[in-house]
């Protein structure tokens, strides 16, 4: 819904005059190349997409978030003088955990009346998490600034800080900051480029005429809290810390491609080798992305895509038969150039980039045989890349 329709919401929901409501906004993310590496200090290329989490908000005079979704019944409350007791919600957690690390970072932060209007798949790999989170910190540390008379711009990488925090320290998941990054910094029409292990980033404009991104669902919903991705990460760690023995590095990400082949074998174990290696030439694959596309090469583009998700799927194996689906199927049409599983995997999304021309017949071909194979239907949207946090 609009701005107008959800402010109309928020005041059937919660009473009031319209006035004195405020609307932000934050969008998910595609990630186009670089999966599992922001964890590791490498690098990635995400964008904002023009779907996201919109919120109608009024502050309150006490320390209660009053939090409802346009899509769930029923008000959630949460006191802030105990967030603690918020941990294992269904669905606010997210929002009580950017809170706590606000105030650790010295916001003061006062109860509101929120509304949300997702327009992101929750568990759909396109960071719909990030986009609440971020959108989140925007609302909650603007309201401080303005109560403490500090009139300055928020710092939207402090606040891409705080949503990756939230994931870590309170709802438990060990995630890199890639996706709240992306959701904080993005800008339409353009990629990041960003380097994880120091938060450095270049925006680098997407020069794709005659070709459209296409996001393909498999449906499956999947928690990253309860997948494998903390055991992954834990892998990674393991695999750098048996690389150190002999050479020095911080980070897998920033291991060069012919030094890990010279000294690979010193992990000793054959499945964090695999780990290693995915993430080393995953990093590898970034650079010479963009350098593809400053070049105009989107089929090289394509051909790199293809190779990254070969990876996720044989050296990572985070893909499983419903992404691996999709993006069998995609390869198959003719006019896609290139197709991927998105986000952290085991179910979710994939991107692929296809010819304007061939877009209906990638749905309806793609839709069909996954349809046939999987048991139940995919979702589609051919999205644009818009902007990051932003108050509307």
């Amino acid at each position: 819904m609009n701005k107008q329709q959800l402010i109309d919401e928020f005041v059937n929901l919660y009473g009031g005059d319209k006035e004195t409501v405020r609307v932000f906004a934050s969008p998910g993310r595609v990630n186009l190349i670089g999966e599992h590496t922001d964890y590791n200090g490498g690098f990635v290329f995400p964008a904002a997409l023009t779907m996201g989490t919109t919120i109608a908000l009024r502050v309150r005079n006490d320390r209660v978030l009053r939090m409802k979704a346009t899509d769930l019944d029923g008000i959630v409350e949460a006191d802030l003088n105990t967030p603690e007791k918020y941990k294992d919600l269904f669905w606010g957690n997210y929002q009580v955990g950017v809170a706590v690390e606000l105030e650790k970072n010295g916001y003061e932060i006062s109860g509101c009346d929120m509304l949300y209007d997702d327009t992101l798949p929750h568990g759909g790999g396109l960071s719909s998490s990030a986009a609440i989170e971020v959108a989140t910190a925007l609302a909650l540390a603007t309201i401080s600034n303005e109560k403490k008379g500090i009139n300055k711009e928020i710092d939207m990488i402090e606040m891409a800080k705080i949503g990756q925090k939230a994931e870590n320290n309170y709802i438990g998941v060990n995630c890199g900051i890639m996706d709240q990054f992306a959701s904080a910094m993005g800008k339409k029409n353009h990629v990041i480029f960003l380097d994880c292990k120091d938060l450095s980033y270049k925006l680098i404009p997407l020069n794709i005429t005659g070709y459209k991104i296409v996001i393909s669902n498999t449906n499956k919903k999947r928690s990253l809290a309860d997948s494998k991705y903390n055991e992954r990460r834990c892998e990674c760690e393991d695999a750098l810390s048996k690389l150190n023995t002999v050479i020095d590095y911080d980070y897998l990400g920033v291991i060069p491609t012919q030094v890990f082949e010279q000294h690979k074998n010193v992990i000793g174990d054959e499945i964090k080798i695999k780990r290693a290696e995915h993430v080393v030439y995953e990093c590898d694959r970034v650079l010479k992305s963009i350098e593809a596309l400053e070049n105009n090469d989107i089929l090289k583009f394509g051909e790199l895509m293809n190779s990254s998700h070969n990876s996720l799927r044989d050296l990572y194996e985070v893909t499983g038969i419903e992404l691996d689906t999709l993006v069998d199927e995609a390869r198959k049409v003719d006019g896609c150039i290139g197709s991927r599983m998105t986000g952290a995997g085991f179910g979710g999304c994939t991107v692929s980039i296809v010819k304007d021309e061939a877009v209906e017949q990638f749905k309806e071909i793609v839709g069909k045989n996954y349809t046939e194979k999987i048991g139940y239907a995919p979702s589609f949207y051919v999205s644009d890349l818009g902007d990051g946090g932003r108050e509307i």
